[in-house]
């Protein structure tokens, strides 16, 4: 596989791959981080896994650039670029409850009928694919989930909405994610997760994490509103 290692700022470096995203490739990222992680223990600060990258960032005044490039080409070298992909019988790391309604959910209606679809087809088509967890970002708590059936793409909001709730279950393009928290977002939203994604006092404090392979479970709304109430 073809990849670039490289200065990302003053005290960070990057391995970049010019591959498509996979969970392969992914998989081998999170090996080179867990290296990385032992090898450069004492100047370490974080490692950061993007789609097709992995950025190290260390203290400033102990980053050897030519020991970490010299290391991150050694290491590229024996990642796999593929393996078998995921399917609809695996079994996830996380399976997410989802109550999928227009009342929680302002662009189901519009999708169905963007799509041609009913909502049951939005439903069943979003809950029978296993997803595999490439990056995150954006928001504690806020993970990439890859890849949405083909199906369902759609490109994102032309204007960002100001506000989106906590636990809405959101698709872009041809990604689907639970926003963890209140905050401003441009993604299609279709329903909404009661389970929390993020917590500071858990540990790890995010549900999910890369690498991780997630499912979506329809819920109906008296236990959405009961599990909803269990985490106020």
């Amino acid at each position: 596989m073809q990849f670039e290692v490289g200065p990302a700022g003053e005290s960070a470096m990057r391995l970049a791959y010019a591959e498509s995203p996979h969970p392969a490739l992914t998989r081998g990222l999170l090996l080179i981080q867990e290296l990385a992680e032992r090898r450069f223990a004492g100047s370490l600060i974080d490692a950061v896994i993007g789609y097709t990258t992995l950025t190290l960032f260390f203290n400033p005044s102990q980053l050897e650039r030519d020991r970490v490039e010299s290391w991150l080409c050694e290491q590229a070298e024996n990642v796999v670029p593929h393996d078998s992909e995921l399917t609809g019988h695996s079994t996830p790391d996380v399976v997410l409850p989802v109550f999928y309604h227009p009342s929680v959910a302002p662009d189901l209606e519009w999708l169905a009928h963007e799509k041609g679809l009913s909502i049951d087809d939005i439903i069943a088509t979003h809950t029978q694919t296993t997803y595999f967890a490439y990056a995150t970002g954006f928001a504690p708590g806020f993970c990439y989930l890859g890849t949405l059936p083909s199906q369902l793409t759609t490109p994102r909001l032309a204007t960002p909405r100001s506000l989106v709730p906590s636990g809405s279950v959101a698709i872009a393009d041809s990604q689907t994610a639970v926003y963890p928290c209140d905050s401003p977002g441009g993604w299609r939203l279709i329903g909404s997760c009661p389970k929390a994604l993020f917590n500071l006092n858990d540990a790890p404090p995010s549900v999910l994490s890369v690498g991780m392979t997630v499912r979506f479970e329809p819920i109906n709304e008296a236990d959405f509103r009961l599990m909803t109430q269990g985490n106020s």
